[in-house]
């Protein structure tokens, strides 16, 4: 309602096609529409759920049973290489490696004693690097341990043909050339140069053997490391089994047998769980056209399925984000997803890799690169889609990879199977009251209120057999300003 001018009230109407014709003086012939929709049944759509994606990880995945609640991987015996990433701690500008972190350099993997690995951690000396910034130049004396704590830089040496090229990219966490401390070598083989401002921590072969001299744990500690790092192994680390090949009469052959780890990896299986409640007077009277128990369970499962590969993606346990072998994770070389940085990933999983994982926006950045380089990609088909592909890879889209606040995301690329000692995802089936593989609902009973209550669980996990079945591109743009 609303004044008009004189003050008046005047009433805003609604008027409908057959008033309308009784105003203009004609009569109505036919009946409205708005009484007819009285004697009709309105068509309804099934119950809509914008949080419904296409879950690409839970349908590429091979699924074993793992019938005790329990996946165990055994692999042969590895030596411990000590390529893991070193942590860091900072006050403003001041940066400290954690001393439990220097555990990761090879020669101190499973050293305890932590009032000599704080001593060792006091006398790092902080460095900051500017992009261009040579770190150490190739030749000149190797006497210093570096680890990265921010910061991108590359290590270039000679390649194949005597040319400069990038060995490696070096990114938080990195470190490198620890063993001159140990080992005869004089000079450095490779020269590192900085790509992004980079700060570094650095010690000296002086201050090193100070804390030795200091220290009889850490020079027994360093005399075992000696005789363990001449264990024979193969280039994957694991315990070398002896062959003998290409000989002639009565040779004598080597004995040998194959190691395992005395304390493998066991997987237990984890749990999605919700209870679903419906008035009885709900499941009892308004079934018609759609049962209202079936569609409150339906969308219920769908919530779980979409927690089950979140949980797999990120879970901190067995998430593939956070299962990646250290040496399986890569940065890029430049911020965006570009061909080299997937091309460097398929040299981490070549051995038939399945596919590529990643958010969405990714798939988009690296089309961009591509657009960029003039390369055009083609796609591939599977089950009936067309999704983008690379080397003839496909890469599958999954939102649950998460994106940072600055606009950094990860890619995977796996390898899929038992067969082919890659990912698996694992199960239960034939569990009670099972309504889906790996997933049940049970009657939990009618409470006092006349509510009914179903417990929905699913039963998941997931293993990487191997660790060169899975990679990881970290740090991945998502766009930057040209």
């Amino acid at each position: 309602m609303r004044n008009d001018k004189h003050g008046l009230v005047v009433r805003a109407v609604t008027v409908t096609e057959s008033e309308r014709d009784v105003e203009n003086g004609r009569s109505q012939q036919s009946l409205a529409t708005a009484a007819a929709r009285n004697l009709t049944t309105t068509t309804k759509s099934e119950p809509q759920m914008q949080g419904i994606s296409s879950r690409w990880l839970l349908r590429l995945l091979p699924w074993v049973e793992a019938s005790g609640g329990t996946y165990r991987v055994n692999r042969r015996l590895s030596y411990t290489v000590g390529d893991g990433r070193v942590t860091f701690t900072n006050v403003g500008a001041e940066v400290r490696v954690i001393p439990q972190e220097l555990c990761e350099l090879a020669m101190l993997r499973g050293f305890d004693d932590e009032e000599v690995l704080a001593a060792l951690a006091d006398r790092f000396v902080q460095q900051e690097y500017q992009p261009g910034d040579v770190v150490i130049t190739r030749g000149q004396p190797a006497d210093e341990i570096f680890l990265i704590a921010h910061g991108k830089a590359n290590r270039i040496g000679t390649g194949e043909y005597g040319d400069q090229t990038v060995l490696e990219v070096l990114a938080d966490g990195s470190h490198f050339h620890y063993g001159v401390l140990l080992e005869d070598d004089d000079y450095w083989e490779y020269t590192v140069k900085a790509v992004t401002p980079c700060t570094m921590l650095k010690l000296s072969q002086d201050e090193f053997e100070q804390v030795v001299d200091r220290s009889e744990t850490l020079r027994a500690h360093l005399a075992r490391f000696r005789s363990g790092a001449l264990q024979p192994r193969n280039e994957a680390g694991e315990a070398e089994i002896e062959l003998s090949s290409g000989h002639e009469g009565e040779a004598e052959l080597p004995g040998t047998f194959v190691d395992y780890e005395a304390a493998p990896r066991e997987y237990e299986l984890s749990v999605a769980q919700t209870v679903l409640r419906v008035h009885s007077r709900v499941a009892d009277l308004y079934n018609d056209p759609m049962n209202q128990s079936e569609q409150q369970l339906r969308l219920t499962i769908e919530a779980l399925r979409e927690r089950q590969e979140y949980e797999l993606v990120n879970n901190r346990g067995f998430g593939l984000l956070h299962n990646a072998d250290l040496a399986q994770r890569i940065p890029t070389r430049t911020g965006p997803p570009t061909p080299d940085d997937l091309d460097e990933l398929l040299s981490l999983v070549w051995k038939e890799p399945a596919f590529f994982l990643a958010h969405p926006r990714a798939i988009a950045a690296f089309a961009r690169e591509c657009n960029r380089r003039g390369v055009y990609p083609q796609g591939t088909e599977y089950q009936g889609h067309r999704v983008p592909a690379w080397r003839g890879i496909p890469i599958f889209p999954c939102g649950k990879i998460g994106v940072s606040e600055t606009r950094t995301t990860s890619i995977m690329l796996l390898r899929t199977g038992a067969d082919n000692q890659g990912v698996v995802g694992l199960r239960q089936t034939g569990l009670p009251e099972e309504y889906q593989p790996g997933l049940n609902v049970r009657l939990m009973g009618i409470n006092d209120q006349a509510i009914i209550s179903y417990l929905v669980s699913a039963y998941y996990s997931a293993a990487v057999l191997v660790p060169d079945a899975l990679a990881i591109l970290e740090n991945v743009e998502l766009g930057r300003e040209e």
